[in-house]
Order: structure tokens, then sequence, then C-alpha cells
């Protein structure tokens, strides 16, 4: 049984940071692609960022968050992390770590319905 388990949300003034964690059991990690969707009240889940789990990590990130928002990983945990820095007042959202399973050498999915493992959510919310 998959799942996928986060962790690290909280409230934050705008410009500070958090650590987002995704601890994921019950499916070979390495042949997988997992990423970080968010969903705010009244608007659609999106793709905040997306990395392979094979070797070379490829990353996708959204034009929102680049240079803001680092994506990694920790094979041997098989766990996921978004580290947000400098956050904004629209960065405010549910935070949603996914998972689909991939070939070692697939690019990644990077919409919301190409992943069929999602966690429970953790609240991220920035305030001025």
């Amino acid at each position: 049984q998959v799942q996928l388990v986060e962790s690290g949300g909280g409230s934050v003034q705008v410009g500070g940071s958090l650590r987002l964690s995704c601890a994921s059991s019950g499916y070979a990690a390495s042949r997988s692609c997992m990423g970080w969707f968010r969903q705010a009240p009244g608007k659609e889940r999106e793709r905040v960022a997306i990395m392979h789990f094979n070797n070379y990590g490829g990353t996708n990130y959204a034009d929102s968050v680049k240079g803001r928002f680092t994506i990694s990983k920790d094979n041997a945990k098989n766990t996921l992390y978004l580290q947000m820095n400098s956050l904004k007042a629209e960065d405010t959202a549910m935070y949603y770590c996914a998972a689909v399973q991939a070939g070692i050498w697939a690019p990644c999915p990077v919409v919301p319905g190409a992943f069929p493992y999602w966690g429970q959510g953790t609240q991220v919310t920035v305030s001025s």
C-alpha cells in the first residue's frame, strides 16, 4: 500500500522560510517521480516542483517559485523535501506531495491528474 506523509507546514511571515517533507513507502521510489502541488481556496491544484527519483534527479519548477523554492530528495529515506524561501502571501495554500511510478529514463509528468498517489496535505500560511 502506497503511503505519502507530509510534514513541515505552518504559519510564517512574508519573507520567511519553511521546509516541507514527504515520507513515502509501499513502492519503488527509485523508479518514480515525486512532486509538490498546492491548492489555494477557490483555485485549481497547481504544480510547484517535480523531481525524478533516479540517480540524476531531474527537476521541474513552476515559474512562480523558481529561485525561491528548492526540491530535493533522500533516496535512502525515500523522502522528498521542499525548501521554501522568500515566501510570499500568494504562496499560501494546502501543499500536497504526489508520486507516480516511472521508468528510470522516463520524463516526469507535470499535471496533477497524472499522479495516482497523494498525501493528505500540509497547510502553509504566509502573512504580512
